[in-house]
């Protein structure tokens, strides 16, 4: 459910600020030709969505990356797990080069491996693991030292030249032009590679403690972690972006750590939330209906991109660059709508998603039944 949740933050923050408009736009001073609305709806997606999601989604890989490796056996699991990774970085770069540039699923696969020596330790190195790599995250600068955005000229230019070919260009041009985009947009997964790393192990260490396990007998642990971290990760956020306490925060420095903490804290109070109230029955019939996009995440995932890419780009109905932030997350809720729909009912029918199927035949070698026999 909690993974069904977190998906369509994805999918409107995608939507909205890679989609409808070049990823790069975000980083140049904003035109103030949007409305009232477009503003709202952007600012809000800022502070309560954009990159909390995606912190939040690295989370629950975490947790399901420690769920596979203590379920399996311990005497094939190891080649099991580096099979899964394998195909997930596989799909991922073509996702990459093929459907959409802003593909995730790559780094999650090498971020994977990274973390996978690790859980063959205690519980207490994943927690020191995952310090570690935040600590990497919020300190050391070293991701911008190797990589670097261009400068703000070029970005006028790229952002110019990505509207005129994801507009109007045909799939080849389209195609041609997202390959050359990537290395451009790799800064920005290095930057946040350490706090991928870092959440993943957090979320094994979350899994081992078995907090999730017996939810009911810790209500009071997660409402508090809930209410610690959204209100920590908000405060931060409007800190960061000059809402609360500009005055105070004067270092450049400071003024990173407490942006580059705030998506931390926010998946952890979010999820926290969420587990928290999905505990009681009550809180299972509210949310029960996103457990099926949730299962089929990786499908859902894929699917939105082809969709996507087919409604902006200049092959299919090319609204790039003509659609508001508001018009955006409407899409983003009928789209999300429509999957919620069809998940259950193939849910109903089949034992998973197409693409979870195919990334289970990939990881156990055979192809696992599919239909429900009632």
């Amino acid at each position: 459910m909690l993974r069904g949740l977190a998906l369509f933050g994805i999918l409107a923050v995608n939507l909205i600020t890679e989609f409808r408009v070049s990823i790069f736009e975000q980083f140049l001073p904003s035109s103030g030709t949007q409305s009232a609305l477009d503003d709202a709806v952007s600012t809000i997606l800022k502070i309560a969505v954009q990159s909390k999601a995606f912190a939040l989604f690295s989370l629950l890989f975490g947790v399901g990356l420690a769920i596979q490796f203590d379920r399996l056996n311990p005497a094939r699991r190891t080649i099991l797990l580096v099979r899964r990774l394998a195909a997930l970085l596989a799909i991922g770069l073509v996702h990459l080069f093929l459907i959409w540039n802003g593909d995730i699923l790559t780094e999650y696969a090498v971020a994977g491996f990274v973390v996978l020596p690790l859980l063959f330790g205690p519980r207490w190195l994943l927690a020191a693991g995952g310090l570690f790599f935040l600590g990497i995250y919020l300190v050391v600068p070293l991701p911008s030292q190797i990589v670097s955005l261009p400068d703000v000229d070029t970005l006028i230019e790229h952002v110019a030249e990505a509207r005129r070919i994801y507009g109007a260009g045909g799939f080849w041009q389209i195609l041609a032009f997202r390959i050359h985009e990537v290395p451009s947009i790799f800064p920005l997964h290095a930057f946040v590679f350490p706090r991928t790393i870092s959440l993943f192990l957090f979320g094994a260490f979350v899994w081992r403690t078995g907090i999730l396990r017996e939810a009911t007998n810790n209500r009071g642990l997660l409402l508090g972690t809930a209410i610690i971290g959204i209100v920590a990760g908000l405060g931060l956020t409007l800190a960061a972006d000059g809402y609360v306490l500009s005055g105070w925060l004067t270092l450049r420095r400071t003024l990173f750590l407490t942006r580059d903490l705030a998506p931390v804290l926010l998946a952890f109070g979010y999820a926290a939330a969420a587990i928290d109230l999905m505990s009681v029955s009550l809180g299972r019939k509210m949310l029960g209906w996103a457990a099926p996009v949730g299962r089929m995440a990786f499908t859902n995932y894929l699917v939105q991109s082809i969709v996507l890419g087919w409604l902006f780009y200049g092959y299919g109905f090319g609204l790039f660059g003509r659609l508001g932030a508001a018009a955006a997350l409407l899409m983003a809720a009928l789209l999300y709508a429509a999957q919620a729909m069809l998940s259950a009912w193939l849910l109903r029918h089949y034992w998973y998603g197409p693409i979870e199927w195919l990334w289970r035949a990939l990881m156990y070698g055979h192809a696992p039944p599919m239909r429900r026999k009632s």
